[in-house]
């Protein structure tokens, strides 16, 4: 039984067609990741940059802010941490 020129000509035109079709869903599928992936490098963009600009006003404002002389500063990294005033206040506090 061997097949007829009209059958064997359908059969590569579905396989051609088919090659096409997958190629061109390739494509489209490969655009709509891409487009993803830029959003959401843009998004964290702007997520380290809002974030960013929180650290700088929360700078600001600790730099800006005039210490009072009995507040018991915690923070190491504070330009007025005094650690003596720290363990008398917490000496003081047991």
């Amino acid at each position: 039984m061997t097949p007829t020129s009209v059958v064997n000509v359908v059969r590569y035109s579905a396989l051609v067609a088919g090659i096409g079709y997958g190629i061109v869903h390739r494509q489209t599928l490969q655009a709509k990741y891409d487009e993803h992936v830029q959003k959401m490098a843009i998004k964290r963009q702007e997520d380290l940059v809002k974030q960013a600009k929180e650290e700088y006003a929360k700078i600001r404002a600790a730099k800006s802010a005039p210490p009072t002389p009995n507040a018991i500063v915690t923070n190491p990294e504070d330009p007025n941490f005094d650690l003596e005033k720290l363990l008398k206040y917490w000496e003081e506090k047991l």
